[in-house]
């Protein structure tokens, strides 16, 4: 469906989040009737109306829609968060009504060169600093995603010299049909949303998929050191360029020691010592390592490349430093939602750690992030759902110092008590926010706040 199809159509947004507002936004950019539902009954009609912009107009349905409703939708946009596999949205495909994610409906919008980044970690730094690269060669640059910018509200703005630099989950390349990403990456995959997914199978293609449209004419960067993204590289149908934490190649971005090098038919070159960078951890190395083969790719000089990474600070909330009080240093890494991700950021500490870990239960697996610890866990405090869990897991691994906690507060304070001048305290928590927060975003700014409110004398 081209963008001028949609002139006069009656499009179903679904979802009343900050995806689905600009989705409506851009619908009505060209033309199109959009139709808002979200089916929690907790809304009204006026706190959805106060989301959109005065001059935006669009039919707002909360509950339920009805049969004459639902026979008027010509296509359906999914927000991210919105299941495909729903009884709700099956009733439209069985209908043969074309299903879309925001990206799908941002691509067909926008202009310019897209680049496209997924993976279940790293994500979000390596989008960042592919974007603050890509800001340093050319003028109009959109970072977008699931970074927390939607890319529909960019999209209807974008003109042909624009660069979207966009993040992209496994929800929303779900429903991608004719998106084509003049680079693309895939960062790694490892188990997570298998509440979603249901299979690894299932999750890892909807990754995969970020690539689907592209030919040899575009690049798509991916990880040789994990072995989905390494199976897959012989499968891809674009040009790979690999990168690797653990080897050299004959091709690609590699790390030897200290120093990243690139190598071109077997001829290496060095780039740059990892001490000169401010980011940390070997999982940052690697988002370098695919920062720089995607900007490459873009045509970005690498002496410009290697300026802006020996500048770029750390994401907020991804192994970040917060604070030294009391002689602990205190790390926010609540954007380790996933085992995976939590793995890294326990890897980056090089002290005594007393970390919070727990939360939402997203049918993970514990055993891989516990035998990371290393001896470095000298407690573990656990919350939320998955706390029994993973103090299960832990015991069968070894661990006796283990606390659970009611709540966030009562954690932290234990953490406080437990953790001598010297050592580090890390939210990095191995699950999702929910049930006790909104986002992780929420809960790592609300431990930032515990660390500012402590006194320096306890």
């Amino acid at each position: 469906m081209e963008t001028s199809a949609l002139k006069g159509k009656t499009v179903l947004v679904v979802g009343s989040g900050i995806s689905g507002i600009g989705a409506v936004e851009a619908l009505q950019y060209v033309g199109a009737n959009p139709l808002l539902f979200d089916e929690n009954e907790k809304l009204t009609i006026e706190e959805v109306q106060a989301k959109l912009k005065p001059e935006i107009h669009a039919k707002i349905v909360i509950g339920a829609l009805s049969e004459e409703e639902k026979a008027s939708v010509e296509l359906v946009v999914l927000s991210p968060g919105v299941p495909t596999d729903t009884v709700f949205v099956e009733e439209f495909r069985s209908r043969e009504v074309k299903i879309w994610g925001e990206i799908e409906l941002a691509y067909e919008i926008g202009k310019g060169s897209v680049i496209a980044i997924t993976g279940t970690n790293g994500k979000t730094t390596t989008t960042t600093l592919v974007g603050a690269i890509m800001a340093a060669f050319c003028e109009h640059v959109d970072v977008v995603g699931n970074i927390g910018n939607p890319y529909t509200l960019t999209a209807s703005v974008s003109q042909e010299e624009t660069v979207t630099v966009a993040e992209i989950s496994s929800f929303q390349l779900e429903t991608i049909e004719r998106f084509k990403p003049r680079v693309s990456a895939i960062l790694n995959i490892t188990p997570d949303h298998l509440n979603r997914h249901h299979t690894m199978e299932n999750y890892a293609a909807a990754k995969e998929a970020v690539c689907k449209n592209q030919t040899k004419a575009e690049t798509c960067v991916l990880n040789y050191e994990n072995s989905y993204t390494r199976d897959f590289g012989d499968r891809c149908p674009a040009t790979v360029v690999w990168f690797s934490s653990e080897r050299r190649l004959t091709d690609g971005y590699y790390l030897e020691g200290e120093d990243i090098f690139r190598a071109e038919d077997g001829v290496s070159e060095r780039l740059m010592n990892i001490r000169e960078m401010r980011l940390k951890g070997i999982c940052n190395v690697e988002n370098v390592m695919a920062a720089m083969a995607v900007t490459r790719a873009m045509g970005v000089p690498m002496e410009t490349i290697l300026a802006v990474i020996r500048e770029f600070a750390p994401v907020e909330h991804r192994i970040e430093f917060v604070a030294t009080k009391r002689g602990i240093d205190f790390y926010n890494d609540s954007k380790g939602t996933n085992p995976d991700a939590a793995i890294q950021g326990i890897r980056a500490m090089d002290r005594p750690t007393v970390l919070i870990g727990g939360g939402y239960d997203k049918q993970s697996e514990y055993d891989e992030w516990i035998e990371a610890f290393d001896d470095k866990v000298k407690c573990l405090v656990l919350i939320g759902q998955t706390r029994e869990k993973i103090a299960d897991c832990a015991k069968r691994h070894g661990l006796s110092d283990i606390v659970l906690a009611d709540s966030f507060e009562e954690a932290f304070a234990v953490c406080v008590e437990r953790a001598k001048p010297g050592d580090a305290v890390l939210l990095s928590p191995a699950c999702a926010s929910w049930g006790m927060f909104p986002n992780y975003e929420v809960r790592g700014a609300r431990f930032k706040e515990l660390v500012e409110q402590m006194e320096e004398n306890g």
